[in-house]
């Protein structure tokens, strides 16, 4: 079949989307996290340098009322005001140590601290009627002997941070901006990939998916890795090759029955013919071989819808309890002339009574179907062996016949539709090649498994298994 061109895009639409996707939520996520980092480390920052100040503070407080015991006054700071520098830095810096640098340094600037005597006079900074920049300080207390002596104020953080334009925390929103920046280049590059690799395997997958839909079964996917994506191209594969199969089968199924068909109505034809030409006269004879004619086109017309039947899950079988040992006892005492004639010794061995759920007609009809089997294709003077023993759960039935036997290679295909081991088309080695078909059917329509095996006795043993009722389930329903 010829597939029609049909225009597919060179990128896929769903991985346009993942990409779309994927970029979004990081990106998003890369800017919450932006967000969050950010407020986070300039509230710690602030509350750090709180901390630090108000340590500080206390500190100076603690060293000026060692002062003040050691002095007795603050005029000593009044009149050198540079001694209050040298003061401060060596009260918060003791020793031989360097002040730091940046930010703690400046938290330690002399400028930013505030003293007053006992009765809140300026000493070193603003003085009192100064509101405004007085009420932006903290104030500390200066305790000498237990004794008030003065009031050490200083500056909160905030205010510094805003003096300092927050030079820190600006370093820090870059350094984290890079790191975002970054991430959103990642993110970048893993939506593109994962976008255009699913995307690639997706479009792959909808452009045999077409194909398969216009009819191309040989179309086969690539199965790589064992991930969701490989395990469905497999099942595709599973799904082209079922459908090449089923399209094979079908087309050789049309041609076995038309050429079924053929051989009886080029026999009815010529027949009829050759009584229209004269050359046959018109009598009983003549009219009964065309009656034999079309009861055989009769009985293939029958097995092929019971086989149509059979496939739509329609075939009417009416099950009920039944004895499976009288039901094959009994056809193979009505088969025991048949068989006289086609020279074959019947060895019958059955238990009973077999209790499953079955339909007497359709059973019989099992029966007749596997001794056509077995008088078609067994040589004279041939054996027949028929055992039925329970097994299980269920019941056995097992059906030998002698020469001759079956290719193991051959045994799978028996039942299917049509099926001639030796290939040919002749009836003279058997009927339509539907029997074997049509009892597989009725085996499955009873729940049995029919499987076919060599027979110890040289030919071909079919051994059906059926589930067997329980002696409750019989009380039920004869109650």
């Amino acid at each position: 079949m010829r597939s029609r061109s049909v225009f597919t895009p060179a990128v896929s639409r769903l991985g346009i989307k993942l990409f779309v996707i994927i970029l979004v939520v990081n990106v998003a996520i890369s800017g919450l996290v932006f967000i969050a980092v950010s407020r986070s480390l300039d509230q710690g920052f602030i509350e750090y340098l709180d901390r630090t100040q108000t340590r500080r503070a206390e500190t100076l407080a603690k060293g000026l009322a060692d002062e003040w015991a050691w002095r007795g006054d603050w005029q000593w700071l009044r009149q050198s005001p540079r001694t209050w520098h040298h003061l401060v830095r060596r009260q918060l810096w003791p020793g031989d140590a360097p002040p730091p640098e940046g930010i703690e340094r400046r938290l330690g600037d002399p400028k930013d601290f505030v003293l007053h005597d006992a009765e809140g006079l300026p000493v070193i900074g603003l003085p009192p009627d100064n509101d405004l920049e007085a009420a932006e300080l903290r104030w500390l207390p200066i305790v000498s002997d237990g004794t008030r002596v003065g009031t050490l104020g200083y500056r909160p953080p905030q205010q510094l941070m805003a003096r300092m334009d927050r030079i820190f925390l600006s370093q820090q929103r870059r350094n984290l901006a890079i790191i975002v920046a970054a991430l959103g280049l990642a993110s970048l590059l893993l939506a593109g990939g994962l976008s255009w690799w699913l995307g690639r395997r997706t479009r792959g997958m909808t452009l045999a998916t077409r194909r398969l839909t216009e009819g191309d079964y040989s179309t086969r996917l690539a199965e790589r890795g064992r991930d969701e994506l490989s395990s469905l191209a497999r099942d595709f594969n599973v799904l082209a090759a079922t459908l090449e199969a089923s399209r094979e089968a079908r087309s050789r199924w049309v041609s076995d029955i038309a050429h079924e068909l053929r051989t009886p109505l080029a026999v009815l034809r010529g027949e009829i013919e050759a009584m229209q030409d004269g050359i046959r006269p018109l009598d009983l004879d003549n009219l009964g071989s065309l009656a034999q004619e079309v009861d055989q086109l009769e009985r293939l017309v029958a097995d092929l819808r019971l086989l149509s039947q059979s496939d739509a899950g329609a075939l009417e079988v009416q099950l009920a309890p039944l004895d499976l040992a009288a039901s094959l006892a009994a056809r193979l005492d009505e088969a025991t002339p048949w068989l006289a004639d086609s020279d074959l010794a019947l060895d019958s061995e059955i238990e009973g009574p077999a209790w499953i759920r079955g339909d007497t007609q359709r059973l019989r009809q099992l029966w007749t179907n596997l001794l056509d089997n077995t008088c078609a294709y067994t040589h004279p003077p041939g054996r027949l062996r028929v055992r039925l023993a329970a097994t299980g759960e269920g019941w056995q039935v097992s059906w030998e016949d002698s020469a001759p036997g079956v290719p193991e290679a051959e045994l799978p295909r028996l039942t299917e539709r049509l099926y001639r081991v030796e290939g040919s088309r002749s009836r003279a080695s058997g009927g339509s090649g539907l029997g074997l078909s049509i009892a597989m059917a009725l085996a499955r329509a009873h729940g049995a498994e029919m499987v076919a095996t060599p027979s110890s006795l040289g030919g071909l043993c079919w051994t059906l298994t059926f589930p067997a009722i329980a002696e409750h389930q019989l009380r039920e329903d004869d109650a």
